[in-house]
């Protein structure tokens, strides 16, 4: 695909809707609204959230597998945009997709560094099963790190190697990859490792642009097929996951009815982390995706993550049973998509 210099000025609001909100914040406050969040302030405090109470060997989705390809990719180390640690992980997946049966393509482009404006080689990945399918979903996770824990109260130009934000949502499609070849399901399926989610030094830096990038090429240059449902996977390893709603994804009318079916999927199988009510508004992936690429894309989204954005974002704070959990409930909806 073409590659594209993206320019350095910050974009525009994409709706009014979306103006107030900002960046995922690590100490939420519903009298603030930073860059690309906003609370419900009725569920910003309140009683402990439910777990589910399932070992995790009875779960039928590899948690253990997905959490040592956690650990995988935080051995690279740091993983940020147009690094070596991108391109070690960007050969550890594609030899992984590709034994799977995935066919692996790049989209290549470039984006400005935002502390010295030069142009960094960046690519998302696309990873294609059952291309002959007209029909599609669109299974997403950021792929980038932040290059330093920017929120770390002691060491915030220290090392981030991004566990839970984000090698826990690629993780999950890693292990995901197993399956889909045998998967039932009426939907060719593509999975998007999205590069520049948050290149970023400073919180007035740029986000998304590589999820800017997909969407503007899908819509620009219509592929000869099309995506009927996304799902963004963001932040979904902690130990103490607690999934609400997010209120994007559950007020445009196109996508609230793959919130509700997905919620409804984690309530009967009892996985209880899926909480259905939103707490959060949060600008992800899936605003771009949804609003350049007229994609009917959700975000499940785990906000109440202490280690955010600190060197305390490592393996240990997350779970192999996390991951089983959302897992299961996302093939279950593979399979029963419509």
């Amino acid at each position: 695909m073409e590659t594209l210099l993206l320019c350095p000025c910050r974009p525009q609001a994409i709706s009014s809707s979306t103006r107030a909100m900002a960046a995922k914040s690590r100490s939420p406050s519903c009298r603030e609204t930073p860059r690309r969040y906003r609370c419900n302030r009725r569920w910003a405090r309140g009683a402990a959230a439910p777990v589910s109470n399932f070992k995790l060997e009875e779960i039928p989705f590899n948690g253990a597998r997905a959490y040592d390809y956690l650990k995988q990719l935080c051995d690279i180390g740091p993983r940020p945009s147009g690094s070596e640690g991108m391109r070690r992980q960007q050969q550890l997946l594609e030899e992984h997709f590709t034994k799977l049966g995935g066919k692996v393509v790049y989209q290549r482009f470039r984006g400005p560094h935002p502390q010295t404006n030069q142009p960094v080689e960046m690519a998302n990945m696309i990873v294609h099963w059952h291309p002959e399918s007209r029909e599609r979903v669109l299974l997403c996770a950021h792929y980038d790190t932040l290059p330093y824990p920017m929120l770390d109260p002691r060491n915030p130009r220290g090392r981030f190697v991004g566990a839970n934000d984000n090698a826990s949502g690629v993780a999950v499609l890693m292990e995901l990859a197993h399956d889909i070849p045998k998967l039932k399901t009426k939907y060719g399926i593509d999975l998007l490792m999205i590069d520049a989610e948050e290149f970023i030094f400073t919180e007035r830096d740029r986000y998304f642009l590589g999820s800017e990038y997909f969407a503007r090429d899908y819509a620009e240059s219509p592929p000869p097929y099309r995506y009927r449902w996304g799902v963004l996977l963001d932040m979904i390893g902690d130990k103490d996951l607690t999934l609400y709603q997010e209120r994007n994804s559950l007020r445009w009318k196109d996508t609230r009815p793959l919130v509700e079916h997905i919620w409804s999927i984690a309530q009967r199988l009892q996985v209880r982390e899926f909480i259905a009510r939103p707490k959060y508004e949060i600008r992800d992936d899936h605003v771009m995706l949804h609003e350049l690429g007229k994609i009917s894309c959700i975000d499940i989204i785990d906000f109440d993550y202490p280690p955010w954005h600190t060197e305390a974002d490592v393996p240990e704070n997350c779970s192999p049973l996390s991951l089983a959990k959302v897992g299961w409930v996302v093939r279950t909806w593979l399979e029963e998509a419509k």
